[in-house]
């Protein structure tokens, strides 16, 4: 008696499934319907606004300190001189 052998890599072969079998399977609809799903309580929906509040937040606030260090060329408030060039 010969086995077949399954294809190299180890994978199982896949079986040939008839047409009509196809077919009746989008027709198919359970009659088990699922559990409701549970409201968030009030203190998970403060925390979950806090975390999103917190995240805006640290967004915004790297953005308004980025901006002055993306500004190229020299600012008008500011010039760098040495101490050397100080008429001491």
């Amino acid at each position: 008696m010969i086995l077949p052998q399954p294809p190299l890599g180890g994978a199982p072969r896949r079986e040939a499934v008839p047409f009509a079998f196809v077919a009746e399977t989008d027709r198919f609809r359970s009659n088990v319907t699922p559990p409701a799903r549970q409201r968030p309580s009030l203190s998970q929906v403060a925390g979950r606004t806090l975390i999103g509040l917190t995240v805006v937040a640290g967004l915004v606030g790297s953005l308004l300190f980025g901006m002055p260090a993306m500004q190229s060329g020299p600012s008008a408030g500011h010039t760098q001189q040495s101490e050397a060039s100080d008429g001491r």
